[in-house]
């Protein structure tokens, strides 16, 4: 069966891998980004595998492009199964009295912020009984590691409301799942360094990290299992990493 599957933050990472994973059984993709040339380049990859796909181009952390877009949704699309709540980012990895208050804005604009303005204007076009809302965290949400401080704090906060969510939603049988992935091999450490590549690979060496590709499997599972059956929570990590910020590297 056809499901209408809502992806934010799907022009690169977690969000590309997770559109592509829900295209292959032939559902219809939400995508949004930032970047429009980006979501041209998924939309196609999308109709390659099979689904059918629309993209949003629009920043989360502006709450009248959120409105806008989700207004313009067309009504074939209108009747979301699934919200997948991606989109959001580090950036700095300083210590609290050296942090920049610009990234602190920009970190819990996008993941805190970001996330309850999609979610608003989502969640009443989700169908009670079979409605899913997937939030990505991370095990930075979990426990604070040195120099994490905002993003620690707003993928705390993403914990919090997913918790939240699951009570608020529970008389409409809607589904709240929390993915908390621990460091994957992204674009994700190339923003938190403001675009410096060679700092950002220096993160991902002497070890196996998680990929892109392994979220959207667990994403992907979640979102398949009995009508009964809920995931509230998964914590994963790859097997050389033991919690936020303890690695088993190779010498």
């Amino acid at each position: 069966m056809s499901r209408t599957v809502l992806v934010t933050g799907a022009t690169a990472g977690f969000g590309e891998a997770i559109a592509y994973k829900f295209a292959k059984d032939q559902n219809k993709i939400i995508i949004t980004g930032r970047r429009q040339d980006r979501l041209n380049k998924v939309e196609e990859e999308i109709k390659n595998l099979g689904g059918e796909a629309l993209s949003l181009c629009f920043d989360v952390r502006k709450q009248n492009e959120v409105i806008g877009a989700v207004k313009s949704i067309p009504e074939e699309f209108k009747s979301i199964d699934i919200l997948v709540n991606n989109a959001g980012l580090a950036s700095g990895l300083d210590p609290i009295q050296d942090g920049s208050t610009e990234d602190w804005d920009r970190m819990i604009d996008t993941n805190v912020k970001g996330l309850l303005y999609v979610s608003n204007e989502v969640i009443p076009l989700l169908e009670d009984g079979t409605g899913h809302i997937i939030n990505i965290g991370s095990t930075a949400g979990k426990e604070v590691y040195p120099k994490g401080n905002v993003y620690c704090a707003s993928k705390h906060a993403v914990d919090a409301i997913s918790k939240g969510m699951r009570l608020d939603l529970l008389p409409r049988r809607i589904k709240v799942t929390q993915i908390s992935p621990g460091a994957a091999n992204t674009e994700f450490s190339t923003v938190r360094f403001h675009g410096d590549r060679e700092k950002a690979d220096s993160l991902y060496t002497d070890y196996e990290p998680l990929l892109a590709e392994d979220i959207a499997e667990l994403t992907y599972y979640a979102a398949n299992l009995p009508v009964h059956v809920c995931i509230n929570d998964l914590v994963v990590t790859s097997l050389a990493q033991g919690n936020s910020y303890v690695f088993n590297k190779k010498k």
